[in-house]
């Protein structure tokens, strides 16, 4: 069955120009792109989808982070889309990711690890309607 899930390229990997990368790699590991928008998150915007950080002392630096620069927000399709793409971002720490992963590629710290993905069906399912409506979707 196939399976949907949130990805989001981080400011800095977009800065870095590592955007056709990832997208590249995405392909080639057999994900679809169902939907895809470059964008900037608005302080509102990314302080709502980080809402589960709240308490956590992190919170106010990520969300700053993630309005620092644009951002693409994607939905990735495939069988075990959600396990697949974590497996292929990586560990969140870069410096502890596996060989090869997004992050241990692009990412640079704990924070500026390149790319954001969902981490469970319920989780894909609010962070994918978070950014786009149905009808954007394909």
């Amino acid at each position: 069955m196939l399976e949907r899930t949130l990805a989001i390229i981080k400011p800095d990997a977009f800065r870095k120009n590592h955007l056709g990368a990832i997208l590249a790699r995405y392909e080639h590991e057999g994900f679809r792109i169902c939907a895809g928008k470059i964008k900037f998150l608005s302080l509102r915007e990314a302080e709502g989808f980080y809402h589960v950080h709240r308490e956590r002392p992190f919170f106010a630096s990520l969300t700053q982070f993630m309005i620092s620069g644009p951002v693409m927000t994607l939905v990735l399709e495939k069988k075990n889309a959600i396990t697949d793409h974590r497996t292929l971002m990586g560990a969140t720490d870069p410096a502890k990711a596996e060989p090869n992963s997004l992050r241990k590629l692009y990412g640079a710290s704990i924070e500026e690890n390149a790319i954001h993905g969902s981490d469970s069906p319920e989780t894909a399912r609010f962070e994918i309607a978070y950014f786009f409506p149905a009808s954007e979707i394909f």
